[in-house]
């Protein structure tokens, strides 16, 4: 018998035929690095002029170090204050960028809230924390001290919008803002892999990465994964340690033993897993609480106490880390 076709057999060719062709008009679409002439929205030259302008101002400044977590609760936003104010304390340059654009709170923890920016000529001019930190931070650009952040865009999609948007802030944080020369650019990065990310997509490789943790085990499973992330993108273990917050209470003018806070050693394991090494443990010290509250961090207004001794002990490894001030160890 002869072979008969299907009658659907014209139909199927067509859309392999279609198809084909749909890939291959999709493989003549040029990305913003391929187009080579002026554009009429000016979309390539708008790209190419952030870029040069984010380059410019980073190429200012010694080392970039990421505060970083994926986890919330676990002290970030103290450790990146209290570090700034050790670096200043001794005579570093030091700006602190307060990457939360939902939740900030370096601006308090730095005494600068409702504090103005200025408008210079190179850029926005940071406020000047505790110490002299040059800071910038959502919460200074807030009519009110309860400002809810509100997404303002399309009614549908409205989460792709605010991801760009972020995104977009985030850029004009590093970019617009006029940093001058730093010896330490310290960016305090909101929870989650994805704003990890969106970091890395702005400055692909920052000098150092602290991944600030607490020793329980919900903080472990949660960091391991912002470890993970971190080493697919290239940060090895000279460029990446952690911070082990919270490790142990201090009783109020350090008498008496200090008090594990978690029974688990979640460090340890994410240590030995990710092949990173404890930079420094922290203890949970009330003087540390109360001080990044005032606004005046524990390394300025209570270097005694053990929390600040642990901080300065990370203040020294930064200093030694890649950009840092000192010959590295």
């Amino acid at each position: 018998m002869g072979s008969s076709s299907s009658p659907n057999e014209p139909k199927k060719q067509a859309a392999s035929r279609a198809t084909t062709k749909t890939v291959e008009h999709m493989r003549k679409i040029r990305t913003y690095s391929e187009v080579k002439q002026e554009t009429g929205s000016r979309i390539l030259e708008q790209v190419t002029a952030q870029r040069a302008r984010l380059a410019n101002r980073l190429s200012r400044i010694g080392a970039i170090v990421a505060i970083v977590s994926g986890k919330g609760g676990v002290g970030k936003s103290a450790v990146t204050a209290n570090l700034a104010a050790a670096l200043v304390r001794r005579g570093a340059r030091v700006g602190a960028l307060d990457a939360d654009l939902n939740g900030p709170s370096l601006a308090r923890m730095l005494d600068v809230t409702g504090a103005r920016l200025g408008d210079g000529a190179d850029g926005v001019v940071p406020a000047t924390g505790a110490g002299g930190v040059a800071v910038i931070s959502m919460e200074l650009l807030q009519s009110e001290e309860d400002t809810p952040l509100r997404w303002k865009g399309p009614g549908s999609d409205s989460f792709v919008w605010q991801s760009v948007a972020e995104t977009g802030i985030l850029r004009e944080f590093l970019s617009d803002v006029a940093w001058g020369d730093l010896d330490y650019l310290l960016v305090d990065v909101p929870p989650g892999t994805d704003k990890i990310s969106r970091l890395l997509d702005l400055v692909p490789h920052p000098h150092q990465i602290l991944l600030v943790t607490t020793p329980s085990e919900i903080a472990r499973a949660v960091v391991a994964r912002s470890a993970r992330l971190l080493a697919e993108a290239g940060a090895g273990p000279e460029t990446t340690g952690l911070v082990a917050n919270m490790t142990a209470y201090v009783p109020p003018g350090g008498d008496g033993p200090s008090l594990p806070l978690f029974g688990e050693a979640g460090v340890e394991a994410l240590a030995e897993t990710s092949g990173l090494k404890v930079w420094a443990e922290i203890p949970f010290d009330p003087k540390l609480a109360e001080s990044t509250d005032r606004g005046r961090p524990v390394t300025l207004g209570e270097p005694a106490s053990l929390a600040a001794h642990a901080l300065e002990s990370l203040a020294d490894r930064v200093e030694a880390g890649p950009g840092g001030r000192r010959v590295q160890l």
